[in-house]
C-alpha cells in the first residue's frame, strides 16, 4: 500500500490533486507529495508505449489518476473522431483511471465548401446552449460513454464569444446533459469567474461573483463529480484562462461557496503555462484544503 492509498482510505475531507505536467515528473515520483490523485492530459499519453506511457504507468502505481481530454469535441455536430476515441479507449483500459472528462465544447466541423471534409479548430469553441445542440451534445456523450463502458465528466467553459440564438442558461443545459446521459459534470470554478468578468467588461451592471455564486446554485449537486480551481490574466479589454498563476482570492471565495453547494467534492489545481516550482502547486493544493477544511466544518457544526 502507497502513502497516497492510506491517505485515500483516512480523508474525510475533500480530495485534493494537482494536474501532474511535463516538468514535474521526475520530481513528483521522487517526492511523492501528500496528495490524493494526479490529473493528465489525455492526448498527451495516446501513443502506445514510448516514454510518456511509461512515466504515466508509474505516476499510477502511487496515485490514483484522473484523465482530463481537450479533444473529444464532444459538441460537433459531425460527431466523434473513431481514432480520438480509439485511442482514449486504449489509455483508459491501461490506465483504469478514476475520472476521465472533456469539455462542453466543439472542435471539429465539415468545411462549407467541402462539407465531407472535416476540419479540426485546436482550440475549445463555446457550444450553443440550444436544444439543437443540446441533441448533438447527448448523442456525442453517449457515444463516448458507451465505447468507455463508464461514465464521463463534462466540464463547463471559459469562453470569449456568446452565440446570440441560446434558448437555454449554460446552468440548465449542463444540468439536461447529466439528466439525459447520465453524464457527470466537472465544475471549472474559475472558468465561471472568467466568463462572468468578461460579461462585465461587454457592459454588464451585474456583480460577477453574484452571478457565479448564481450559476453555481443552479446545478444540480449529484452530478458534480469533481472542482477545477487556476489562475487567470486581466488584459485590460479581456480576461483570459490561462492557467498560469495562483487562484485569485475571489475565485477562493467562489470554490468556498461551491463546497457549501456539492459538498466534498474532488478539487483539482490546474497550472499549465508559466509552470512554477512543483511546491508551488503543492502550495495551493494546501490552500484548497484549508479553505474545504474550514467550510465543511462550518456547514457540520
Amino acid at each position: 500500500m502507497t502513502a497516497a492509498d492510506l491517505i485515500l482510505q483516512t480523508h474525510e475531507v475533500v480530495p485534493l490533486g494537482i494536474g501532474w505536467r511535463h516538468p514535474h515528473h521526475a520530481e513528483l515520483l521522487q517526492r511523492q507529495p501528500a496528495l490524493d490523485f494526479i490529473e493528465v492530459h489525455s492526448e498527451n499519453f495516446f501513443a502506445q508505449g514510448g516514454a510518456a506511457r511509461a512515466v504515466l504507468r508509474q505516476g499510477r502505481e502511487h496515485y490514483p489518476v484522473s484523465l482530463h481530454g481537450v479533444g473529444l469535441s464532444l459538441g460537433s455536430v459531425c460527431g466523434i473522431d473513431d481514432t480520438h476515441l480509439d485511442q482514449l479507449a486504449s489509455l483508459v483500459a491501461e490506465i483504469e483511471p478514476v475520472r476521465v472528462s472533456d469539455h462542453a465544447c466543439f472542435a471539429r466541423g465539415g468545411l462549407s465548401s467541402h462539407p465531407a471534409q472535416t476540419v479540426h479548430a485546436s482550440d475549445l469553441l463555446p457550444t450553443p446552449f440550444t436544444r439543437e445542440a443540446l441533441d448533438a451534445m447527448c448523442a456525442n456523450v453517449q457515444r463516448v460513454q458507451d465505447r468507455l463502458r463508464r461514465p464521463i465528466a463534462v466540464e463547463n467553459l471559459s469562453a470569449y464569444v456568446r452565440w446570440r440564438d441560446n434558448e437555454l442558461g449554460e446552468p440548465e443545459f449542463l444540468n439536461l446533459l447529466a439528466q439525459r446521459t447520465g453524464c457527470q459534470l466537472l465544475v471549472d470554478v474559475n472558468n465561471i469567474f472568467v466568463n462572468a468578468l468578461n460579461d462585465t467588461l461587454q457592459g454588464s451592471m451585474h456583480d460577477p461573483l453574484v452571478v457565479c455564486k448564481n450559476w453555481l446554485d443552479a446545478i444540480d449537486p449529484g452530478d458534480v463529480a469533481e472542482l477545477h480551481l487556476a489562475g487567470h490574466v486581466d488584459c485590460g479589454d479581456i480576461v483570459i484562462d490561462d492557467h498560469g498563476s495562483r487562484v485569485a482570492p475571489e475565485v477562493w471565495a467562489l470554490y468556498r461557496h461551491a463546497l457549501a453547494c456539492f459538498g466534498a467534492v474532488p478539487t483539482l489545481i490546474e497550472w499549465d503555462t508559466d509552470v512554477p516550482d512543483l511546491q508551488v502547486l503543492l502550495d495551493e493544493a494546501a490552500t484548497a484544503r484549508h479553505h474545504a477544511s474550514h467550510t465543511l466544518d462550518t456547514a457540520t457544526a
